[in-house]
């Protein structure tokens, strides 16, 4: 594992930089989409020597001039800040299409508010003139029980009767008093459904919509924030700024340390010779004796076959 980390690493390095690279190509690429093509080179080979650049100069830090090592860093650094602003252009992009739909999803759900409005304006009219054409029916049908003339006749007696014009006007507005009720109930009932309609036409945008289930948690941690929903998708692609570029410029160089760290023989790994020395016996008396000659060992397969010739 200790030898296969630092490729895990470079492979993540490598990983975030191709995924950096590929959004700041096409993002620089949306700024000047006159000439994409030429961009798209241009940016792939920056993205390419920056990685080059940052290896460069952790692995000849110390044997480089100060002045190649500033320029370096800050083209390094120049980079970076294009890079990340090359994603910025492409997430806000990707966000603007989806801005655009939602937009017109609003526009199409607020139309349908709208007409809803409209609707429920007409069923209170509706409800105020039904009310009043029940009033009036109440009246007419009181005013129909009580149709009687009360008079005194030349004999001095007591007369009540009903008056049949009377009767027949109260009958013939209490008829088209009924009618116009009906008819009222008829259109209210009629809008009623229309609205109903239109909710359910609302609700079927919000939920079985494609752009409302994307922008669904936006609209969720902007409520909880209070902010807009532009705010918080601004400071989202700002934090993945923040730890996408430099985290594989890190972790590059993390992998070059790593494979250093692993090159390096540890002292556990160093073998050492503690076998004591001999010290010859020196005699004051005889002077020590050096045989010049170098010593050859026969290997044991030449001396037997040195033997067995001589016998």
């Amino acid at each position: 594992m200790k030898r296969v980390f630092p490729y895990l690493v470079l492979a993540a390095s490598f990983t975030l930089a191709a995924s950096a690279a590929y959004y700041s190509v096409f993002g620089l690429s949306k700024l000047f989409s006159s000439q994409s093509l030429a961009i798209i080179i241009l940016a792939g080979s920056l993205e390419s020597a920056k990685l080059i650049t940052a290896s460069y100069l952790h692995r000849y830090w110390t044997k480089i001039s100060m002045f190649i090592k500033t320029y370096m860093m800050i083209a390094v650094l120049v980079l970076m800040s294009i890079t990340s602003l090359g994603i910025y252009g492409f997430l806000v992009s990707a966000y603007q299409d989806t801005a655009y739909k939602l937009e017109n999803l609003n526009s199409v759900t607020d139309a349908l508010a709208i007409k809803k409005s409209r609707f429920e304006s007409q069923v209170v009219k509706l409800n105020h003139e039904s009310e009043s054409v029940n009033k009036n029916i109440d009246n007419l049908t009181s005013a129909l029980a009580n149709n009687v003339i009360r008079y005194t006749d030349v004999k001095g007696n007591q007369v009540v009767r009903t008056s049949n014009e009377n009767r027949k006007a109260y009958e013939s507005q209490l008829q088209l008093s009924s009618t116009r009720l009906e008819t009222l109930n008829v259109q209210e009932s009629i809008l009623n459904d229309s609205i109903t309609a239109i909710d359910m036409r609302i609700l079927d945008l919000k939920t079985n919509s494609k752009v409302a289930a994307e922008v669904g948690p936006l609209k969720y941690i902007a409520k909880i924030t209070g902010s807009s929903m532009d705010a918080v998708v601004n400071w989202l692609i700002i934090l993945l700024i923040i730890v996408f570029d430099p985290l594989a410029i890190i972790l590059l160089i993390s992998a070059n340390k790593a494979f250093e760290i692993n090159l390096t023989p540890t002292t556990a790994e160093v073998k050492i010779d503690t076998t004591p020395i001999e010290k010859p016996v020196i005699n004051n008396n005889k002077p020590i004796e050096t045989d010049t000659k170098p010593k050859t060992k026969v290997p044991d397969i030449l001396s037997y076959w040195h033997t067995k010739k001589n016998k």
